[in-house]
Order: structure tokens, then C-alpha cells, then sequence
């Protein structure tokens, strides 16, 4: 019971987080359910709740939603988002959880690092960020933080940004699930249950974080988040 309380509340947390800090709900979210469940089970599960954070935050930032950018990002996640999603079921899930640790480091030690780093805006830019999110994506269950790295190129308002990053990675999502079950690499389906509460726990959160959109102080809340995500990342590794 401790665990389901556990895992809600930081379902709503990343929530929360992902429509504030500009980056995945899986980012956040990830890590503390690893430390439940196989790699394989838990990026399924994580993948079920990031599709209904994201189909919310669509349906909240809908009008703000750049087309353009989403289908130069979106073709190409979707392609190799099903090409990772195949590929999980032949890597054993010791190097699944490894790759998912030393991800979450390198992502949260150079964003801490470099915190305006910032890619150059063009098509293959968008192209390559698409390409490699999917995969990240289909994978490990992590795409939205390299996502970032190339959508922010693009300078979009923080609303345009929320809104087409989530419309990219539903479609992600729309890709890797069906392909997990497919290729049946779910082995331990126990916190499934909480799946309809996990929903409600996205819904929730993408409300709240819409509403302290702008009223927070994003860029130290960001390095928080950072900070935790790297402390939970070093205990998934060692």
C-alpha cells in the first residue's frame, strides 16, 4: 500500500513538473519506479501514464500547438520510436537499467552545467532531435529531455512549447505501447492496477501545473528537479 501511495504521489509530481520544468513526465517519474519494478515493466507502465499526461496537456495548450515543428519532429519519432521499442525485448534489463541511470545523469549533470546551451533552428535539426527522441523513447522509456535540447532551438513561448512537445511525444507514445505488446516484454504487470489512478494523477497535475505556469520561479525549481533526478539516477546505478 506505502508503494501505490508512493508511486501516485510522485505520478502527480512529475505531472506537475513536466508542464512546469519543460520536460517529460518519464524523466521524473522513472527512477522512483524503477525502484519497484523490473526495467522492462516499468517503462511500460511509465509509457501508459506519459501518453495521458500528455493527450491532457494537448487538450489544455491545443490552440497553442505549433504543426509545423510537430510534423518535423513527429515523422521521425514515430519511425524510430517503433525501431527502439522492437529493440527493447533483445537487450537483457540489467543494461536496460544501467542505460536508463547513466542517461539520467548525463542529462541532469550537463543541464545543470550548461543551462543555456541551445542548437541551431532548422529542419534537420528538428529531424535528428525527432529521430533520436523517438528512439530514446521506444528504448529506454526516456525521449522528452533530448526532445528539449533540440525543440528549444526553435524559441518557442513557453505555452507554444508545452503544447507541441506534448502532441510529439502522444504520438511516440501512440507508436511504443502498441509495440510493447506486441513483442510482450511486460514481466511483472502487479502496479498495473494503479494505472486508472495514474491517469487521474496526470490529470490533476497538468491542471496544477498550468495554473502555476508563470507564477514560479521555473529556473530554480528546474535545478531541483535536476538535483534529484541525479541523486536517484547514482542510486539506480551503484
Amino acid at each position: 500500500m506505502l508503494i501505490n501511495i508512493t508511486l501516485l504521489i510522485f505520478s502527480y509530481a512529475a505531472a506537475v513538473g513536466a508542464t512546469l520544468a519543460g520536460f517529460g513526465s518519464s524523466t521524473l517519474l522513472m527512477p522512483v519506479v524503477l525502484l519497484f519494478m523490473d526495467a522492462r515493466s516499468a517503462i511500460f507502465l511509465v509509457a501508459c501514464f506519459h501518453m495521458f499526461n500528455n493527450l491532457f496537456k494537448i487538450k489544455v495548450f491545443w490552440k497553442r500547438i505549433d504543426f509545423r515543428t510537430f510534423m518535423l519532429f513527429g515523422i521521425p519519432s514515430i519511425i524510430f520510436a517503433f525501431a527502439g521499442a522492437m529493440l527493447i525485448s533483445f537487450l537483457p534489463a540489467g543494461i536496460i537499467k544501467k542505460s536508463i541511470a547513466v542517461f539520467l545523469m548525463i542529462f541532469a549533470v550537463y543541464s545543470l552545467l550548461r543551462p543555456k546551451f541551445a542548437i541551431k533552428e532548422t529542419p534537420i535539426t528538428a529531424i535528428i532531435g525527432g529521430s533520436l527522441s523517438g528512439l530514446l523513447a521506444g528504448l529506454i522509456g526516456l525521449g522528452g529531455a533530448v526532445r528539449s535540447v533540440f525543440l528549444i532551438a526553435f524559441n518557442l513561448s513557453k505555452e507554444v512549447y508545452v503544447g507541441t512537445s506534448a502532441v510529439i511525444a502522444f504520438v511516440i507514445d501512440l507508436t511504443r505501447i502498441p509495440t510493447y505488446l506486441l513483442t510482450k516484454v511486460v514481466q511483472d504487470s502487479s502496479r498495473f492496477i494503479l494505472l486508472p489512478f495514474l491517469v487521474l494523477s496526470a490529470y490533476f497535475g497538468v491542471k496544477s501545473g498550468k495554473m502555476l505556469l508563470g507564477k514560479i520561479n521555473q529556473e530554480t525549481f528546474r535545478k531541483i528537479v535536476l538535483i534529484v533526478i541525479l541523486l536517484v539516477a547514482i542510486k539506480l546505478l551503484f
